[in-house]
């Protein structure tokens, strides 16, 4: 597991991205909402992020998503698959 300084070897909400997880949120280019970082914790791994729309999504990384992002930043959330887009990266997240 991820709380051992390795790599993440869990697919749960949060942890590590897994290939059929990132292929379906890219194969539903059309769920993926565009979004503003309104706050981070990188301690906590939490991401607090307010969609265009106006809803507020509370998010949780191990995969240190927290460390890529500060207030401010654009993102892409796919709500259904759970992927945080952040430039070219991908992270899985718990919503």
């Amino acid at each position: 597991m991820c709380d051992h300084g390795d790599v993440c070897s869990s697919f749960a909400p949060g942890h590590a991205l897994h290939l059929i997880q990132a292929r379906l949120a890219a194969a539903t280019p059309s769920e993926w909402v565009d979004g503003i970082v309104e706050g981070t914790d990188a301690a906590a791994g939490a991401v607090v992020v307010r969609t265009l729309d106006g809803a507020e999504w509370a998010l949780w990384s191990a995969q240190g998503a927290a460390l890529e992002v500060e207030p401010g930043a654009p993102v892409a959330l796919h709500t259904r698959y759970h992927v945080l887009a952040v430039g070219r990266v991908r992270f899985n997240v718990a919503i």
